[in-house]
């Protein structure tokens, strides 16, 4: 799958790190990248040409018109491979590794073991990765300064009835979990992982107008910035508009409001605005708000886990984490600002088409890309509890993040929340309520069911074509799509998005052997069989990827 379109983020830092811990392996802290783009990931590489007569696109659900004021439309690149120079070698020879007697070699019985202890929070509750950064600072200390300066996690993922993350004392943690359709591709659990996301407002909007938490103020705002990401109208419980200052329903009256009407039109003079101490600083211009764009100071926090088979022999999310990523909104830029980033971009591409990105950051602080955010993200050791990735393994996040059509302010899974005619109002983790008995969303351009959509244009569900067991559920030999299944998946997507236990448990095991190598920089996708007869190893510049027919995911 191609990409060609990469925001620049200024500049490149290397790294290194004195590694005094038993747990934490030296080797897996060096000095220089072992290649010079981390941030094209493995999928960009697939050969969508099946045969003479078949073409796949799983391209589209990355690249496409984008919606402001994320200006990519990389579109092209569904049908060339744009690479500068140095990324026309496949650098991802994890994925050309034949594993299957290895994976044959694990007992079922060995990796559910494996996935089912939890390597985030130990007997008493506590956060392990926050003790292991707090008392192993040295090892992970890359400014010498004695402390570690990223993110510390304090996420105790105990969410309770709306969706809110509480400490063992009871206290709010200001995390929120929500639900959401996951992305066609490899974030279905059918193609090897079970994830979840919580968001995280700047404290400014969790405080009344005194300064103190109010839930229901927090629980205000929320809605509102859902409202603005998905320029809709969100319901809310009832809430006193005098109280709150703010005429939240816009019916011209300060009365009990039980939505947040989306109307914001600055050039028409119709703003919105958020309530309790944010509404003050918005008023002093210390606080932004805008369409597609979140707050300064919003977190997401997304852990990425194995997976578990529970007592009703379905799949489940499993206790151990394979990474757990985070992100943080550090800096409002305007709707001109991010237009002069691609512009600056698409003249980059043009005038020093070889030249590769550069990335700023490193293993302490994560990746800051240009539009305001840091992207930072812990992966299993050796041993299989969580360490900072390297600087290298951050580069991955600087791709995805920072040079796709279809994101959202950098993100994806916001803009996907279930709305609010869901369980709990769409606030609530998997571990709640699994995804069974989903409907299939539809998609906002045509009406198309979203998911069949994919099938359709890539009938493996996967960028790999190596889901036959997908191919094999919703098309007969022919490839004719089966009527049933279908319709099973229009009532419920996880007649999709999950594996059969067989599959499962061999992707566990494959992505185990992954973590005994600690060889992420090589590609970390479970990968059953080689893929060398779908990536390819080597690409021209500017070559045609074969796809002929543009698609949105829109």
């Amino acid at each position: 799958m191609p990409r060609r379109k990469f925001y620049p983020l200024v500049a490149l830092t290397f790294f290194a790190v004195v590694c005094n811990s038993a747990q934490a392996s030296s080797a897996q802290y060096v000095n220089k990248l072992s290649h010079a783009t981390p941030y094209i990931p493995p999928q960009c590489y697939t050969d969508p040409v099946v045969d003479s007569t078949r073409t796949t696109n799983p391209c589209y659900a990355c690249h496409t018109n984008s919606k402001r004021p994320n200006l990519l439309n990389d579109t092209d690149v569904q049908q060339e491979y744009s690479f500068p120079e140095k990324a026309l070698l496949n650098p991802w020879l994890n994925m050309y590794k034949d594993r299957q007697a290895q994976i044959a070699a694990i007992a079922d019985e060995a990796i559910l073991a494996y996935v089912r202890e939890d390597n985030y929070l130990d007997d008493k509750g506590e956060i392990k990765l926050a003790q292991r950064l707090t008392k192993q600072t040295l090892a992970f200390d890359q400014n010498d300064n004695g402390r570690w300066d990223g993110y510390l996690p304090d996420s105790y993922f105990n969410f309770d009835q709306q969706g809110f993350d509480r400490s063992p004392a009871g206290d709010y943690t200001g995390w929120r979990s929500y639900a959401y359709y996951p992305v066609p591709g490899s974030f279905m659990p059918t193609n090897g992982s079970t994830d979840d996301v919580s968001i995280r407002l700047a404290e400014v909007l969790r405080q009344n107008e005194q300064g103190q938490f109010d839930l229901t103020v927090y629980k205000t705002n929320l809605a509102i910035v859902e409202a603005m990401i998905r320029e809709q109208d969100v319901p809310i419980d009832p809430v006193d508009e005098q109280v709150l200052a703010v005429d939240l329903d816009k019916d011209g009256q300060l009365g009990i409001a039980s939505k947040v009407r989306y109307d914001w039109a600055p050039l028409e003079k119709r703003w919105m605005s958020y309530v309790g101490k944010a509404r003050l600083a918005q008023k002093s211009g210390d606080l932004h708000l805008a369409a597609k764009l979140f707050p300064e100071g919003t977190e997401f926090l997304h852990s990425v886990r194995y997976l578990d088979i529970n007592g009703q022999q379905q799949i489940a999310m499993a206790p151990r984490m394979k990474e757990l990523r985070y992100a943080r909104k550090d800096q409002w830029l305007t709707y001109y600002q991010l237009e002069v980033i691609v512009a600056d971009e698409i003249k980059e591409r043009h005038d020093f088409p070889s030249r590769t990105k550069l990335l700023r950051g490193n293993a302490e602080r994560g990746v800051q890309i240009a539009q305001g955010w840091t992207y930072q993200g812990f992966i299993e050791d050796k041993q299989g509890e969580l360490r900072p990735q390297t600087f290298e393994e951050h580069g991955t996040c600087a791709g995805c993040h920072s040079g796709m059509g279809t994101l959202v302010d950098t993100t994806l899974s916001f803009y996907r929340k279930l709305p609010a005619d869901n369980f709990q109002q769409g606030w609530y983790h998997w571990q709640q309520k699994s995804l069974a008995g989903l409907p299939e969303p539809r998609r906002e351009s045509d009406g198309e069911y979203e998911y069949s959509y994919y099938l359709k244009q890539n009938p493996t569900g996967d960028e790999f074509r190596a889901n036959q067991e997908v191919q094999d559920k919703f098309f007969d030999s022919q490839g004719r799509p089966k009527a049933a299944m279908f319709a099973r998946l229009n009532q419920d997507i996880s007649t999709l998005l999950m594996p059969s236990i067989e599959r499962a448990l061999a992707l566990n095991k494959a992505y185990k052997l992954i973590v005994e190598e600690q060889s992420f920089h090589q590609g970390r996708d479970a990968v059953l069989k080689p893929l060398d007869k779908v990536l390819h190893k080597q690409v021209e510049a500017n070559q045609p990827t074969g796809i002929n027919e543009i698609l949105s995911a829109f």
